[in-house]
């Protein structure tokens, strides 16, 4: 099985190109805001360890996230690897992936990197907002800290995964089909 992680600040387009290079390629796509809503609504052990943690407002703890991964890792079938979208998001969670993946004779094959400029990052977020009504994306100082919560605590990742060789820029400005071409060429060298 090969392994992706999807990378981009706020608003580059991580989730819509996921899915879409999951459904061409045989990938799972694994975003752990969409699992953790949906072991919560699942009622499962997990799911009630979290919803009490989330509940408070604290942050799942990294070991609870990368159980949550293992499990679904665990149960897929008939996938061609794994597309991991909004985890890890330090390095410490990307140590902790790679270690629970190699347990599994598993790795991190490559990093796909989103790369947009902060003006068309807070335009596009602005224009999210109108349609999804997420109120994160609707106020500037927000969106603002969301970008330098990214940049402080998650691209040094993009470093960890460059000097192991992995990490793959991809340019996030056009539109969303020439960004999944780019994206897709990338995908098939790698499968």
């Amino acid at each position: 099985m090969v392994n992706f992680l999807i990378f981009g600040p706020p608003g580059s387009g991580k989730g819509t190109q996921s899915v879409r290079l999951a459904e061409k390629f045989n990938l799972t796509h694994l975003s752990t805001g969409d699992m953790l809503r949906a072991e919560i609504a699942s009622g499962t052990e997990l799911g009630k360890k979290v919803s009490s943690i989330m509940s408070k407002g604290e942050l799942v703890p990294d070991e609870v996230v990368v159980e949550m991964i293992a499990n679904k890792v665990d149960s897929a079938k008939n996938t061609a690897g794994f597309l991991f979208d909004g985890f890890p998001r330090t390095v410490a969670q990307t140590v902790a992936l790679e270690k629970m993946l190699n347990k599994r004779g598993m790795k991190i094959d490559t990093m796909l990197v989103l790369d947009v400029d902060h003006d068309e990052l807070v335009k596009r977020l602005i224009a999210r907002a109108e349609v999804s009504g997420r109120a994160d994306d609707k106020d500037p100082a927000v969106i603002e800290n969301r970008i330098d919560v990214y940049k402080e605590k998650t691209e040094p990742i993009i470093d960890y995964c460059r000097n192991k060789g992995i990490y793959k820029p991809v340019n996030g400005v056009g539109s969303i089909d020439d960004i999944f071409d780019r994206l897709s060429v990338i995908v098939e060298e790698v499968l």
